[in-house]
């Protein structure tokens, strides 16, 4: 069995290709994963090289208007006190990020239409003079809303799935459209952003066979970007007394997701150090490129309280800054000094 998952590594690092059921077999079997991890990073430094793409994360607003059942901001939390940061604060913490050297701000909120196209379009421009790339991660919006801060200088858009198993994704998220939300990733993708996606690992009711066809799913999209991570039960959720997601199958459904996707951009999440100290550089080793450290400021670094456990809350943009690069640098990797889009493939 071990020298027959051996070839499937082998064959996934020279052609990027297996079939759900290949993928399955590598995901159900621990015995390779220390040559799937390595196999994974060696096609990460050939595709996307040594650099490390750091990405400031403005988290603006933690109010919502969905209630998915995993997630700390939730429209039903009640335990959590909620902000909505005014254009100019967002503004500011952004011009500041960029002092600290970042290239790419990721502007993060819950999902909902609590400021207006407008308002987000003025904060993309007021951002794009500070020479940055942008990321947004607002949820579901129109098409006119989409072309509108692409428009205004929008680069990238990153609408998580969680799970491509329809009937799972109907239980998570109550009174939400699967149907509309892969539409949502078809239209980012036309509009020319980069698109980024992803999924949590270990949700109540997944499968295996379904993480599989998260990464053919990610692989049909063209996604540019994915993240993948454990899901971590929040006590002010319908999931609190659920079992958590593993650190070693979140880190599986990564590298075979780099080696699937070999020239895509794949955050080592901030929740995979939430399991493991050194969750973030294990997970530079076997595959991911990116780190999205969190330059949100003051109070509202421990209110964006998606899962417990996250990192870092109590430090400053300029700490994380510090901590991430030495950090990059302790596994003789570099910190790139550009935009951080992705690169074609080239063969």
């Amino acid at each position: 069995m071990g020298i027959n998952l051996l070839s499937l590594i082998s064959r996934a690092e020279k052609e990027h290709k297996l079939t759900k059921g290949e993928i399955v077999a590598i995901l159900e079997n621990d015995e390779v994963n220390r040559e799937l991890f390595k196999a994974a990073d060696r096609v990460r430094e050939k595709y996307v090289g040594n650099e490390v793409h750091l990405r400031g994360l403005v988290e603006f607003s933690n109010l919502c208007s969905v209630n998915c059942l995993y997630c700390g901001l939730r429209k039903d939390n009640k335990n959590l006190k909620r902000y909505k940061l005014n254009p100019d604060i967002i503004i500011e913490f952004a011009q500041k990020a960029v002092s600290y050297g970042y290239k790419t701000l990721v502007l993060q909120s819950g999902e909902g239409n609590f400021y207006s196209g407008e308002e987000i379009a003025l904060i993309i421009r007021e951002i794009k003079k500070f020479d940055t790339a942008i990321t947004l991660s607002i949820g579901e919006k129109t098409e006119e809303e989409y072309k509108l801060f692409r428009q205004a200088g929008a680069d990238r858009f990153l609408l998580r799935i969680e799970t491509t198993d329809r009937e799972l994704y109907k239980k998570l998220h109550p009174k939400m459209d699967y149907e509309n939300r892969i539409n949502c990733l078809k239209i980012i993708k036309k509009l020319g952003y980069e698109l980024g996606t992803g999924s949590l690992i270990g949700l109540p009711g997944q499968t295996i066979e379904s993480m599989a066809d998260d990464i053919l799913f990610f692989k049909e999209i063209e996604a540019d970007m994915i993240g993948v991570g454990p899901f971590i039960p929040n006590v002010d959720t319908p999931f609190a007394s659920e079992k958590g997601g593993t650190f070693e199958m979140s880190l599986k459904v990564m590298a075979l997701t780099r080696l699937i996707l070999p020239d895509i951009n794949i955050p080592a999440t901030t929740a995979m150090e939430s399991l493991n100290p050194q969750g973030r550089l294990i997970a530079l080793q076997s595959g991911a490129n990116v780190v999205m450290p969190n330059v949100t400021e003051g109070e509202y670094r421990a209110l964006y309280r998606l899962y417990p456990g996250k990192i870092c809350i109590n430090d400053t943009p300029a700490h994380c800054r510090g901590c991430i690069t030495g950090k990059i640098h302790s596994i003789n990797r570099v910190v790139s000094k550009n935009y951080g889009f992705k690169k074609k493939l080239s063969t």
